[in-house]
């Protein structure tokens, strides 16, 4: 038995299970034994030598679980560390995210796919999946061993970060890649239309003078994908799109049979390109903030499924590279500590999407389109569990964040609802109250 299934029983009485698996949404009381759901209903018994937890008035649902974040590690520890992007993940909720290869070195072999997995179970926090890199360093020429990476235990492969401008070399992925049973998860954008872009293009880019990224460098590539995917049958996964024709184009791919999941992220579903205004860094990010239009869509995409997983793209940057000329700033926000307390503020509380719907964009569907345990809580299934407060009030401090990194744009925004607990192979790791209480 392993290091994280061997503690006591955990029996978590009294609380709203949401389980978007079984259309669940009623109090239960649950038992979690050798790190397994042993036990579901309503009224159990306590066994003898179990550890209660009383979830009156908390909302318990499937661990979350985010298939796009990035933990730096190796070669950018200043910024993050598995470790500590591990445990920013359990004080957001999240019992599991997938770590990309962007990397130095680029995760492209079994050998820093499995340090990536090593570090991960030795961190003893939110359970850490390494992705492989789709082309050998990242340079889009020559494919991976994929199959020796998925053996050491890469669940996806990518070149996030640099998109993939050869068709065939995709092609070949998605082809290889159904061999293994793993998706082919791509950054959307034609670097021919948008390189030397630092924001969205349009007025306000026009207005700040800032170069532009037009939508069309994603629409272009996101329409790229969808036929290589149609035409070889391999599941393609579409990274944080931003844009309507992106989302309009995913819809009918999905309605046509095309196997296809994709990712709608926080600060695209809350922001838009207004945001930079100030030439803000905190809200550099790519693909950039969009109009809102596009906003929107992505909005109604995330809704009606056709954008079927929440993901943070949590991308940590030391503070004083977010101080640089914004032209000379790095992309990305940090999201695994507020993405939860986001979601929950301004769509479930405002009416626009319904508890069991966001949880399964967060929790069931990510572990769906990467294969991993979890995403519901039926007996016998891994003990992965989230315990929220839909009443919870906060207000984004960077400086209470566990990960290393503080770049947000959503620094003093007043949010209602939050994790207040995470377990992970039925251990407790993380809670509000009494903070880090997990291992190394």
């Amino acid at each position: 038995m392993s290091e994280r299934t061997r503690h006591q029983p955990l029996f978590l009485q009294g609380g709203r299970v949401v389980d978007p698996e079984q259309k669940l949404d009623q109090p239960l009381d649950l038992l979690l034994v050798d790190g397994r759901v042993a036990a579901r209903g309503e009224g159990l018994d306590s066994p003898e030598g179990a550890e209660v937890l009383d979830c009156s008035g908390l909302v318990v649902v499937p661990g979350l679980i985010d298939v796009h974040v990035h933990l730096r590690e190796p070669g950018g520890e200043r910024k993050e560390t598995i470790a500590s992007g591990a445990r920013s993940a359990a004080a957001g909720g999240f019992t599991s995210v997938c770590a990309m290869p962007n990397t130095d070195p680029v995760i492209d072999s079994p050998a820093t796919v499995g340090f990536v997995a090593a570090a991960g179970r030795a961190a003893g926090a939110s359970r850490v999946y390494p992705v492989g890199a789709l082309s050998l360093g990242q340079k889009g020429e020559r494919l991976t061993e994929i199959g020796e990476l998925v053996e050491a235990g890469a669940v996806a492969i990518t070149d996030d970060g640099h998109p993939v401008m050869n068709s065939g070399l995709m092609r070949r992925a998605l082809e290889y890649a159904q061999t293994f049973g793993i998706p082919v998860a791509d950054h959307p954008e034609d670097l021919g239309l948008s390189r030397g872009g630092g924001m969205n293009e349009g007025l306000v880019s026009a207005r700040l003078g800032i170069r532009g990224k037009p939508n069309a460098s994603e629409d272009v590539h996101i329409l790229r994908d969808l036929l290589v995917a149609e035409l070889t049958g391999g599941h393609i996964h579409l990274q944080h799109v931003s844009t309507r024709r992106g989302v309009e184009a995913i819809r009918e791919a999905k309605a046509r049979g095309v196997h296809v999941t994709a990712e709608a992220t926080p600060h695209h579903l809350l922001l838009t390109d207004e945001a930079v205004d100030g030439y803000r860094t905190d809200a550099k990010m790519n693909p950039p903030l969009r109009s809102a239009e596009d906003r929107e869509a992505v909005v109604a995409g995330l809704l009606d499924g056709t954008l079927d997983t929440l993901a943070t793209d949590h991308a940590p940057h030391h503070y004083d590279e977010k101080e640089q000329a914004f032209d000379d700033a790095p992309f990305g926000v940090v999201g695994l500590e507020t993405s939860v307390g986001l979601m929950l503020t301004h769509f479930f509380h405002k009416g626009r999407i319904d508890l069991n719907t966001l949880i399964e964009r967060m929790s069931r569907s990510p572990a769906r389109a990467f294969g991993l345990p979890g995403g519901d809580l039926s007996e016998g299934t891994v003990a992965d569990v989230t315990l929220l407060d839909l009443e919870a009030a906060w207000a984004v401090d960077p400086k209470t964040f566990l990960s290393r990194s503080r770049n947000t744009p959503f620094r003093g925004w007043e949010l209602k609802g939050r994790a207040v607990r995470t377990i992970v192979g039925g251990r407790s790791i993380w809670d509000l109250d009494g903070g880090w209480s997990g291992g190394a």
